[in-house]
């Protein structure tokens, strides 16, 4: 599905926020992963922050959304399966978790770039692509 003006890629990166934010949740009650249950708690704390500053940025943005028309961006390269994670072991949890994380920074780099015309959200897409890069680092180093 086409991603085609600032709403639809606000939306998207908020929906991207709260499941990658229920994934952690899991994560975080998971047995198999009950030694890095903070680590999963405070990335769902996290993607929790990012989901209500996405939400503010679109209402506070309402009337860009409305003529700013971004052409060739999709969902797809973005969407990752997000098998349940209370089921998983802790491998498949962290190999899954890294993905996760790969896909929101690319999602959020590329936003940035799209959606040049409105500076503040530009860089707020950079903040969060860049946060996405320190889980993605923190992630990696458990391996």
């Amino acid at each position: 599905m086409p991603l085609l003006n600032f709403g639809t890629i606000l939306g998207f990166a908020a929906e991207l926020e709260a499941a990658d934010q229920e994934f952690y949740r899991n994560a975080a009650k998971n047995p198999a992963c009950a030694q890095h249950q903070e680590l999963f708690e405070t990335f769902a704390r996290d993607e929790k922050k990012n989901e209500q500053t996405l939400l503010r940025s679109r209402r506070e943005h309402v009337t860009e959304m409305i003529l700013e028309q971004i052409p060739d961006f999709t969902r797809a390269p973005f969407l990752s399966d997000r098998t349940d994670a209370l089921t998983m072991n802790m491998e498949e949890t962290l190999a899954k978790s890294i993905d996760i994380e790969e896909k929101a920074e690319s999602f959020y780099l590329q936003a940035a770039e799209k959606i040049t015309a409105l500076r503040e959200v530009s860089l707020l897409f950079e903040r969060l692509a860049k946060r996405r890069t320190a889980h993605k680092e923190q992630l990696a180093s458990l391996k």
